[in-house]
């Protein structure tokens, strides 16, 4: 059976906060929990003068990667509604091969 995986993708995150609320309406979660969630890495300057400002999505221990929209043949919730399209569902040989073309500010999360 192919592992399934989530590659995220921190260069485009804009902090919209979309794959939050459709995790937490897909899986029903209630406001004190999250499914996905949106750090913010705020604005701070380093010593060269650039400006370092993040957001990073993480999914929690709540996350199956939708398993029962994948059933139907969709794509997990999170992944759907990426404004950013900063989020790709695949097997973990995809993610893998996406992140390693990346090479930095991305990652791979399986549940």
């Amino acid at each position: 059976m192919t592992q399934n995986a989530l590659y995220i993708n921190y260069e485009f995150c804009t902090g919209c906060h979309s794959c939050e609320i459709a995790c937490r309406n897909e899986k029903g979660i209630g406001l004190d929990d999250f499914g996905m969630k949106v750090l913010e890495d705020r604005p701070r300057q380093h010593a060269d003068g650039s400006w370092h400002w993040d957001y990073i999505g993480y999914p929690t221990e709540l996350c199956d990667l939708c398993a029962d929209r994948v059933a139907e043949g969709k794509l997990p919730s999170c992944v759907q509604m990426c404004q950013a399209k900063c989020l790709h569902y695949g097997t973990v040989d995809e993610c893998a091969q996406m992140l390693t073309k990346k090479g930095s500010k991305a990652a791979i999360f399986m549940p």
